[in-house]
């Protein structure tokens, strides 16, 4: 047996192939399938003078979805949809399919019931392949500069990112364990040891959002480094998307011309610096390019970052966001003239949003127990995290970068749901 690409490599002689159908017509003499497999498409031709009555009325019957395998002789053929066909001497049906439910034009949400069927669309194929070079770019990315994988738990019992968005768990009777925001608290002491570290792994966001850019659980690219500054910081978020961008124009331009994606973003940001904008200049060019005033101290919204995003055509760098909308483990710096944080987050172009946030942290301790309070916090639940700063901390910072972002706005799509195999949303939890 060969793969689809692989016969089409050979381009003529005997083949063997399997795989299942997609698409089906034909009449009483000859028969037309398109066999799909994870490599392609190819045009097969059944012919009753050449299988005789008994194979031609079984080939005959069978429907979209059938799994299959044959045996026959590849040819050029310009009429065929990528130019070469199959006459086919031999075939076997593995796997009967009746009535497969999925046909054109299906509203959304039945395509998301059916999700677990849907996954073998060409469109969501070429996604999943795309999302699997997103993932080992991260990891070959890291590992290339000295970065040590680690892992936090899952079940954690402070807070990182806001009270409000956790998703509390019965965890043998006790309640105040909740799944992860984010690895960075249990991240963090890790340092002292490794210096270097990242992750992959899923976060949890019980966020009350219907948008097309949320998701409740999503999969989390996170770093954190001993011994940087701040700037350290925004260039290993600037180097990994160049490096993820690469990837993917490289190894997945069958799957992004499926798609129909423009590539013009993608290969300004493999090739172009980020620019890098404070908070406050991003106010001021909001004023002057979009007629947009907003208030010192609130945080941009998701209008304010799209009109952003589109003045350029690579990520932007926005840092030294107001003390007061952001965490309270981001460094105040030194001197500054505005009440700011250490702080940044990178805008992917087009319209796409935040795809990494990232920080310098605070490393004096009386300055965290402070921001502790301020958000209510109970300082005792944090002595674990508090000990890192108690004996011989360090410089150090890292960010975390949402993958399904990444990978939405790499694919060009509508909603981020597209972007991972089985999305959970607030109304969404199955199949």
């Amino acid at each position: 047996m060969m793969q689809i690409k692989e016969a089409i490599a050979k381009g003529e002689g005997e083949v063997q192939l399997r795989g299942w159908i997609h698409r089906e017509r034909g009449s009483a003499k000859l028969k037309f399938i398109n066999l799909r497999d994870v490599s392609g498409i190819i045009q097969c031709v059944f012919e009753r003078e050449k299988l005789g009555d008994k194979q031609f009325d079984l080939i005959d019957k069978v429907q979209v979805e059938t799994s299959m395998m044959l045996t026959g002789t590849i040819k050029k053929d310009e009429r065929a949809p990528t130019g070469y066909e199959v006459n086919v001497s031999s075939f076997e049906i593995v796997g009967e399919s009746h009535e497969f439910p999925i046909t054109k034009d299906q509203s959304v949400e039945f395509l998301a019931d059916k999700r677990h069927l849907w996954l073998r669309s060409r469109k969501m194929t070429a996604i999943l392949k795309i999302r699997s070079s997103v993932f080992a770019a991260i990891d070959e990315y890291f590992k290339g500069e000295g970065f040590y994988e680690y892992h936090s738990p899952i079940f954690q019992a402070v807070q990182c990112e806001g009270g409000s968005s956790l998703f509390s768990v019965d965890y043998f009777g006790k309640k105040d364990v909740f799944l992860a925001q984010t690895w960075q608290l249990y991240a963090e002491p890790a340092i002292f040891a490794l210096e270097k570290i990242y992750t992959i792994s899923p976060s949890f966001r019980a966020e009350k959002s219907k948008t097309s850019r949320h998701l409740t659980e999503y999969w989390h690219a996170e770093m954190e480094v001993a011994w940087s500054d701040f700037s350290m910081i925004q260039d290993y978020g600037e180097a990994l998307l160049k490096y993820v961008a690469k990837k993917v124009l490289a190894q997945n331009t069958e799957e992004l011309e499926l798609l129909e994606r423009d590539l013009t973003t993608l290969k300004a940001t493999a090739e172009k610096k980020f620019p890098r904008i404070t908070y406050t200049q991003a106010l001021k060019i909001l004023k002057e390019k979009c007629d947009m005033e907003i208030e010192w101290g609130k945080d941009l919204r998701t209008i304010e970052e799209d009109k952003l995003s589109k003045l350029y055509d690579t990520p932007i760098i926005i840092t030294h966001y107001p003390k007061k909308v952001k965490a309270f483990y981001m460094k105040i710096p030194e001197n500054a003239d505005e009440d700011v944080v250490e702080g940044c987050d990178f805008i992917a172009p087009e319209g796409y949003g935040e795809i990494i946030g990232g920080s310098q942290r605070e490393a004096d301790i009386q300055k965290i127990v402070e921001r502790l309070k301020e958000e209510g916090e109970d300082e005792t639940e944090y002595e674990f995290y508090l000990d890192t700063r108690r004996y011989g901390s360090v410089p150090h910072g890292g960010f975390g970068m949402g993958v399904e972002r990444v990978i939405s706005w790499i694919c060009g799509l509508d909603n981020i749901k597209d972007a991972i195999p089985f999305p959970r949303t607030m109304l969404r939890y199955k199949p």
